[in-house]
Formats: C-alpha cells, structure tokens, sequence
C-alpha cells in the first residue's frame, strides 16, 4: 500500500510535496538581492547627502568669512555643525593676498580636503575619500553686523 501522500504520474509514483522548500529557496535567494540592492541605494544616497553638505558647508565657511569678522576657529565651528563629519583639520581658511587684513584682502578661498565617509554595509566596510570642496569669494565687508555672524 502506497502512502496517502503519494500518487502516480505516468506510472512513476512521485511524492506530492516533492517541491516542498522550492519557495523558501528561490525567496532567500530573490530577497538577498533585493536587500543588497536597497542597502546600496540607501549607503549611495547618503555619500551624496554628506556631497552635498559639504559643498554647502564651505559656501557658508566663505560667506562668513568674506562678511564677518571672525576668526577661523569661529568659522570651523560653524562648518563643524553643519557636518559633523568635518574636523578642523580637515579646514583650510585662505586670505589672499597673504598677510592681509580687512581692508587689503581680495578674496577668501575655504577648502575641505582629506573627508572620509564609512558605510554602513554589513559585511562589506568601505571608507569612501571624498574629493576636495572648495569655494572662492571676493571681499565684502569683512566686518559686518549681519545676524549670520553672531
């Protein structure tokens, strides 16, 4: 006598729940790709968050630098806040020419240089370098009561 979950097909017996599992398999499998996917959607948006706020960040570093009249301590702070990624080694604040001071200076150039960004990927840790930010602007006032400078 054949088990009840058995039957023939063709003249071969075969077992009913022969598949049984095949789901499961090719769901991990699906799934698997799927999350790595939507991990390095994820990891790839928020490198290009920390892009943008760096950029953003050395525009404000200039802008305070060509209106206000503070020191580079001050304006790294600032930055710092925007991005907290940024060291104040990772600043670089040039008044050019060289030596000036509020009346002779031309332009103000803040750079951020040497920023590294670590994943999040499991598994896989990368520290992405970002590449050099820099923004160039011409001499305002350089002493300002602008209330971005307070």
């Amino acid at each position: 006598m054949r088990n009840a979950r058995q039957h023939c097909i063709g003249g071969e017996w075969k077992t009913r729940f022969g598949q049984r599992g095949t789901a499961a398999v090719e769901f991990a499998l699906i799934a698997s790709l799927l999350f790595m996917l939507l991990f390095g959607i994820m990891e790839m948006s928020r490198i290009l968050f920390y892009w943008n706020t760096a950029t953003e960040a050395t525009r404000l570093g200039a802008r305070l630098a060509v209106v206000c009249n503070k020191d580079a301590a001050a304006i790294k702070a600032r930055m710092n806040s925007m991005l907290s990624l940024l060291a104040p080694a990772n600043i670089n604040i040039v008044y050019a020419p060289g030596g000036c001071d509020i009346n002779t200076c031309r332009t103000v150039t803040v750079s951020i240089t040497g920023l590294n960004v670590s994943t999040f990927i499991p598994f896989v840790p990368l520290n992405l370098a970002m590449p050099s930010f820099s923004t160039t602007l011409p001499r305002e006032s350089l002493d300002s009561t602008n209330p971005d400078c307070n």
